[in-house]
């Protein structure tokens, strides 16, 4: 037993977290970082752009595959859990692959407009998003999933009333300005 163990007023102290200890939680967490900015860059744009960007999420499935790997990675007790669980991430991933093409589809394409096959398309990434996170137990990459399928309604209203949330942006700028302005006469010298 330790010296540590042994005093009392030890084990009531509370633990101060080092900056060391604070750096390396951000270094875990900057992968999911790194995704959840990629795909809120790829809402904005469907939102503005009102275009399908397949190749963007075609990509971004294999990152968040990759994702899903690391984050199940320490619950894998040996290769073989390891490896099994890089083909089901796999298998998981290229499913969603292959519904996104069929989705792509000409005869599909006749009935969906480009902003359609955006939102399925970007709906269909939010979902296996959020059931990899379930299957490796990440709350993280779950977390990654709700925000994604929080995005489709924002996208729809942000489709649907663009001219509303530009009036609203420019009433917030408007605003801005007037008390920077009043700020800064404020701090000027008399």
């Amino acid at each position: 037993m330790s010296a540590a163990d042994s005093d009392p007023a030890s084990a009531s102290a509370p633990q101060i977290h080092s900056p060391a200890r604070r750096l390396s939680f951000w270094i875990r967490e900057l992968p999911f970082s790194i995704v959840l900015v990629l795909t809120l860059l790829g809402v904005a744009y469907i939102s503005f752009s009102k275009q399908p960007i397949t190749g963007y999420w075609e990509i971004l499935a294999p990152l968040i595959a990759l994702l899903c790997v690391g984050a199940g990675w320490h619950h894998a007790a040996d290769s073989r859990a390891r490896l099994w669980l890089i083909a089901k991430q796999v298998l998981h991933w290229l499913a969603f692959l292959v519904v996104m093409n069929i989705v792509l589809l000409s005869s599909v394409q006749r009935i969906f407009t480009a902003s359609t096959t955006g939102l399925t398309i970007f709906t269909l990434l939010a979902l296996g998003t959020f059931t990899a996170g379930v299957h490796v137990l990440s709350w993280q990459v779950c977390l990654l999933g709700l925000i994604m399928a929080l995005g489709i309604p924002a996208i729809a209203w942000v489709e649907n009333s663009a001219f509303i949330f530009l009036l609203l942006a420019g009433i917030v700028v408007g605003i801005g300005a007037v008390i920077w302005w009043h700020i800064r006469e404020w701090r000027r010298p008399a």
